[in-house]
């Protein structure tokens, strides 16, 4: 084979090795006119994690107390404060180290409709009684008061509900957190014999604080 014969052999092996590249090496497929492909978009959303809160509640907005228990010297009006619930939809760890949570209660002067003179908040008492205390035990009810014309139950407790007045608390809000809580509590009015007759008005204010 001569020089020449020899240059012609190895262009062509050398044509068709590039030939057979090119055909193990497939092109990107292209997508005709008018044909459509789907492309599936996922995503996963989590929840928001509010955090939780504290709040207290009340049953009803009004109590009317009705004459009960009168003697010849003081007349008595008992009612029953609506249903008081706090409510802690907080995690422990959501809540201060150390906290605690209390409803206090104070009431206005009775005021008369038709001028009368008022029948101070001295003449409010009440006893609070726990209805619903949860399982921890840490819940509880606050002591009765009494009126300025009662003699005391408890050292010092014949001032009627002059003053923010206990109705319910716990000394640990993150042991009883997660949980809802509820209370009430006796009313009575107690007045001299000789109070002027006629329809009266007080607010009792209750406070949540921790």
């Amino acid at each position: 084979m001569n020089a020449m014969n020899r240059k012609r052999l190895f262009a062509a092996a050398a044509a068709g090795a590039m030939l057979a590249g090119s055909v193990a090496l497939a092109s990107p497929a292209l997508a005709e006119p008018g044909d459509s492909a789907d492309v599936r978009v996922t995503v996963d959303i989590e929840p928001i994690k509010e955090p939780g809160v504290l709040a207290m509640s009340i049953a009803g907005d009004s109590v009317a107390l009705a004459e009960d228990g009168s003697t010849l010297l003081v007349r008595q009006f008992v009612g029953t404060l609506p249903t008081v619930t706090v409510t802690d939809t907080r995690t422990a760890d959501e809540v201060p180290a150390g906290a605690a949570w209390a409803v206090l209660g104070s009431a206005t002067d009775f005021v008369g409709s038709a001028g009368q003179a008022p029948i101070g908040a001295g003449h409010l008492g009440w006893k609070p009684r726990l209805i619903d205390g949860g399982d921890t035990g840490l819940v509880s009810e606050g002591e009765e008061v009494v009126t300025v014309l009662d003699e005391a139950t408890q050292p010092g407790n014949n001032v009627g509900l002059v003053d923010q007045e206990l109705l319910v608390s716990t000394f640990d809000s993150g042991a009883v957190a997660g949980d809802a809580y509820s209370v009430n509590a006796d009313l009575f009015l107690r007045t001299p014999a000789d109070v002027a007759a006629g329809a009266y008005t007080s607010t009792l204010t209750l406070s949540l604080f921790e």
